[in-house]
């Protein structure tokens, strides 16, 4: 009998260490799951050229100001927007794909109330295009990738171009340089060096 109730305490302590196996290894790899998803959506937010999402995408992730501006070629008010006013070093970004546009290098107070920039960070960037409405000939600067009314380009810019791309803020995220690697954009810090590195030459030079 006793022999009998030591095998069966034996087994018990056996089961209860096999089941406290299981439900650690369930939980690690519960963890591991959870953070692997956290990454993929990490990723995907950082992904500067992923896919443009559907227009019922759109309409559900978008503030209705973003919207508007992006797909149904819409203008924010002026200077009642996130960025005519943002002196910060960094870079503005798609609001839909996230892929680069302009640098806080060529922006400039153009007194206008909308964030103005000399230039995109790169041509291919943006596309133009004519713009004959509201009884006006101008040229619509809409994003290349994710084909978003982005705003207007003017000749009345400063030097060295004087150009004027004069674009809405909801078209627009701001990436401050200090957010740029851990972002994904780590590749844009070098314009920043290298403005830095012209600013610190003596005159002259």
């Amino acid at each position: 009998m006793n022999a009998t109730l030591l095998t069966y305490k034996h087994g018990s302590h056996k089961t209860l260490w096999i089941g406290l196996l299981g439900a650690i290894v369930v939980i690690i790899g519960s963890i591991l799951f959870s953070y692997a998803q956290g990454q993929k959506k990490e990723a995907e937010k950082m992904n500067p050229t992923k896919a443009v999402p559907s227009d019922t995408e759109l309409q559900t992730k978008l503030t209705k100001d973003q919207y508007h501006v992006t797909r149904e070629c819409g203008t924010e008010t002026p200077f009642q927007n996130a960025y005519w006013d943002n002196h910060r070093a960094g870079i503005y970004v798609d609001i839909i794909t996230g892929e680069p546009l302009f640098s806080s290098l060529d922006k400039f107070d153009s007194g206008t109330g909308w964030p103005s920039f000399t230039k995109p960070i790169s041509k291919d960037k943006v596309v133009e295009k004519r713009d004959s409405s509201h009884g006006m000939e101008r040229t619509e600067v809409r994003s290349s990738k994710s084909d978003s009314h982005l705003g207007h380009l003017f000749d009345d810019g400063p030097a060295p171009t004087g150009q004027r791309y004069c674009v809405n803020s909801a078209a627009m995220r701001f990436i401050p340089v200090e957010k740029l690697k851990a972002e994904g954009y780590g590749e844009y810090l070098s314009l920043f060096q290298s403005a830095q590195s012209g600013e610190q030459q003596p005159q002259g030079q």
